[in-house]
C-alpha cells in the first residue's frame, strides 16, 4: 500500500500549515535529516519548537494513476464549465435580477435566473464531488468549493484554485511515473534467475 502525499493527508500537521510555516525551518534548528537517500522520513525541529516528520517526496506515489489522467481531465472540464455557468448566473441574479425586482418592480428575471441557478448549482455539486474523488481531495476542500457557488464571483476564484491544484497533481503524476520508467529503463532488463 502506498503512502499518502503529506499535502493531501488531512490528518497530518503539514496539511494545515501555510507555505510560510513550512519555510520557518532554519539550519540551526534542524535536529537530524536523512541523507542516506533511503527514502525514510526526516525529523526536524522548527523555530517554534515543534517536531515534524516530513516524508521524502520521491517515494510518495501520487493519488492519480497515469491511466486515470484522461478521466481527471474530463472531470475538470465538466467542473469548470459548471463553475462558470453557475457563477455567471449568480452574478446576473444578484447584480441585475434582484435590483430589477426591488427597484423596478420586474420580478420575472429573478424567477427565471433563480430557478436556473438552483438546478445548475445541484449539477455543480455533483461535478465538484466527482472531480474531488478523482483528484484525491479531502472532503473539506470539496465542501469549500461547493459553497463557493453560493457567493457571487467566488465560484470563479474556486475554479481557478481547483484547476491549478488538479493540474499540479497531474504534473506530479506524470513526473513521478516518467521518472520511474526512466529509472527502470536505465537499470536494463532484470535477471530473473
Amino acid at each position: 500500500m502506498s503512502e499518502k502525499h503529506p499535502v493531501d493527508d488531512v490528518t497530518s500537521d503539514e496539511f494545515y500549515e501555510t507555505p510560510e510555516d513550512r519555510g520557518q525551518v532554519s539550519s540551526s534548528d534542524a535536529n537530524s535529516a536523512d541523507t542516506s537517500g533511503t527514502g525514510a522520513t526526516s525529523t526536524t525541529q522548527r523555530s517554534d519548537n515543534t517536531v515534524s516528520d516530513e516524508a521524502v517526496s520521491d517515494d510518495i506515489e501520487p493519488w492519480i494513476a497515469p491511466e486515470d489522467i484522461p478521466s481527471v481531465h474530463g472531470a475538470l472540464l465538466r467542473y469548470r464549465v459548471m463553475a462558470y455557468v453557475v457563477g455567471t448566473l449568480l452574478v446576473i441574479l444578484v447584480c441585475i435580477a434582484m435590483p430589477l425586482k426591488y427597484f423596478a418592480d420586474m420580478p420575472q428575471l429573478v424567477s427565471v435566473v433563480g430557478v436556473a441557478h438552483g438546478w445548475l448549482y445541484a449539477l455543480l455539486l455533483i461535478t465538484a464531488y466527482m472531480l474531488g474523488r478523482k483528484a484525491g481531495w479531502p472532503l473539506s476542500r470539496v465542501i469549500v468549493i461547493a459553497l463557493a457557488g453560493t457567493v457571487p464571483f467566488l465560484s470563479f476564484v474556486a475554479e481557478y484554485y481547483a484547476r491549478t491544484d488538479v493540474n499540479r497533481r497531474i504534473t506530479e503524476t506524470e513526473s513521478y511515473y516518467s521518472d520511474r520508467s526512466a529509472a527502470n529503463l536505465a537499470q536494463g532488463p532484470q535477471d530473473l534467475h
